[in-house]
């Protein structure tokens, strides 16, 4: 580096010290609004220069840490967000009991480690609700290679006391792209040209379950439980499985498995639904017993798998110290509002849930819709932005395990299907498929305009699914424009499933997910030990608490109600 360089460096890093903004900087920083009496204006102008954005999702990643639901971490994390949106001027903050949802999970301490042949530490993360090992177990490890059923005989009084790995080898490919992505605009125009969901029968729930590949996972999912049943019985110490997906050490994780009846002589897709309908879990404070799960990198998995098929003795040792919660077997909802005038009896809600999985923080899932949220009505605070509606943040619990606290919230205050709480009904719920049971609904139903919700990870937002309502279209469409600079564009009729937005589209009331660039979330954080702050993308934030400010206030200042999609009540 010479010497005119390094002066520059040295500058520049001095500049950067006393709080001048670099060029960068400055381009990255929306101009102050033209006219200053344009809501929107002001809300882009807030939103992206003056932005809390990072300081409340660090808060509750860094700080609080994960949330598994009924823990002591989503409690706190309840309570600090209720706190925190009533410091801001919002009214009615509370917490919402639902339930009861089941026992709490806390993790104390963990260690693994491979002890002979040679020694290694794992690169592992127990399941949650897994049961601990009652202090340092040390046990030679047996590799269960069964391919069906039948099989597992051959293992017949040969386990007791042994560590199993459960899993077969599982390919590592070398990272030939980046891990994280944008959409292209060709992925965006196929979004914006598909069909609509109603006339797409490839699509359904049913479709889905019937294709090739989701025959094969269940086959697969119907051997674990037969595999984890046998375990039980014979009394193994502990279980090892491989991360589902991923590599690089980055961990996906899940809750821990319980034995669970299985018929005989049933089609697997029977046998699922079977499974399915038992409703037992884990975290059930009655639940089976079952054994200590834990989760290997799939390299270290790899690796475990090698040695014993090389003919090597392997051992390991595990502490793993848990502790279960059932003094409160209820869960809650963190609600607060920010009144409406004229039309105050109207109702716009914005949410995320605030629950996560436990071995990172849940910073992507979801800490950033909950940030994204809490910012957005922030901002219309912020600056006194008086909605007519009354505007209504619900941060949900239990999202994890089916949608259940925005479903129960949903239940309790606008509605539900006379089918709701059928093990069919939930998988298609989970799906995004619709039903036609009959609809009862609550006073409030017909006082409800609009729900919008954000569960994608920490990309900025695209667009909108508009769920099959291609009513709103239009409406979207003035909102999306004067955020076009900032790369939201894309209106697609398509469904989308698996986030909270689905409890209010199941009872025919207008829920929306927004699209998101994927960035890492499939790739890297979703459910991980990496879901950290780290992987936060701090502009993309800035620009999804803007524009959901910006329609939050559109819902709540409109004449009319946003129009919904025909249902029959």
């Amino acid at each position: 580096m010479s010497r005119n360089r390094i002066a520059t460096a040295v500058l520049l890093f001095a500049l950067t010290l006393s709080g001048w903004p670099s060029s960068a900087q400055q381009a990255q920083q929306s101009q102050p609004a033209k006219d200053a009496n344009d809501p929107i204006a002001r809300i882009k102008d807030e939103g992206m220069n003056r932005s809390q954005v990072m300081q409340t999702l660090s808060y509750l990643t860094d700080v609080i840490g994960p949330r598994l639901t009924a823990s002591p971490g989503l409690k706190r994390a309840n309570e600090w967000t209720r706190d925190q949106m009533k410091g801001w001027g919002l009214e009615n903050a509370h917490l919402e009991a639902w339930g009861p949802f089941g026992r709490g999970w806390t993790l104390k301490s963990f260690s693994a480690e491979v002890s002979a042949p040679n020694a290694f530490p794992l690169i592992a993360y127990p399941k949650a609700w897994s049961p601990g090992t009652k202090g340092t177990i040390t046990g030679e490890v047996v590799y269960l290679d069964v391919k069906t059923e039948k099989e597992l005989e051959k293992y017949k009084g040969t386990l007791k006391g042994k560590v199993v790995v459960t899993a077969p080898i599982r390919e590592v490919k070398a990272l030939m792209e980046a891990p994280g992505i944008r959409l292209t605009e060709k992925e965006l125009l196929q979004l914006a040209n598909a069909q609509d969901p109603a006339k797409d029968r490839a699509g359904s729930p049913m479709a889905q379950m019937n294709n090739p590949r989701m025959m094969e996972f269940i086959n697969a999912a119907l051997l674990d439980a037969k595999k984890l049943n046998f375990l039980v019985q014979e009394e193994a110490a502990l279980v090892l499985s491989p991360s589902r997906s991923g590599n690089g050490g980055t961990i996906f994780l899940e809750a821990a498995d319980v034995p669970k009846e299985i018929k005989p002589d049933l089609q697997p897709m029977q046998a699922v639904m079977q499974l399915f309908m038992s409703r037992v879990n884990a975290y059930d404070k009655d639940a089976p017993k079952t054994l200590p799960q834990i989760t290997t990198a799939i390299e270290h998995h790899n690796r475990l798998v090698r040695l014993l098929q090389a003919g090597q003795k392997v051992q390991v040792r595990v502490n793993l110290d848990v502790e279960f919660h059932d003094q409160d077997l209820m869960a809650y909802n963190t609600i607060a509002e920010i009144p409406g005038t004229d039309k105050k009896d109207e109702i716009v809600m914005v949410g995320a849930h605030i629950d996560s999985w436990h071995s990172g923080t849940g910073a992507t899932d979801n800490g950033a819709g909950c940030a994204v949220a809490m910012e957005a009505v922030r901002i219309l605070k912020a600056l006194n932005l008086q909605p007519r509606r009354t505007i209504r943040v619900g941060l949900w619990s239990g999202e994890e395990q089916g949608l259940f606290g925005s479903r129960a919230y949903v239940k309790e205050h606008f509605g539900s299907r006379a089918d709701a709480n059928s093990p069919e009904a939930e998988m298609a719920a989970m799906m995004g498929g619709p039903s036609n049971a009959k609809l009862n609904t609550k006073p409030d139903y017909d006082k409800f305009s609009v729900y919008f919700n954000l569960d994608n990870g920490t990309g900025k937002i695209r667009g909108v699914y508009l769920q099959g309502n291609e009513a709103v279209r239009p409406i979207f469409r003035d909102w999306l424009m004067p955020f076009k600079d900032l790369g939201a564009t894309t209106l697609t009729i398509s469904n989308t499933g698996g986030t909270d937005h689905l409890s209010f589209d199941g009872i025919g009331l207008p829920g929306f997910q927004f699209i998101q660039d994927p960035v890492e979330y499939d790739s890297r954080t979703h459910h991980s030990n990496m879901d950290v702050f780290d992987r936060i993308q701090a502009d993309d934030m800035k620009q999804a608490s803007t524009i959901m400010a910006a329609f939050l206030y559109n819902a709540a200042m409109r004449d009319e109600k946003l129009p919904r999609k025909p249902t029959a009540k």
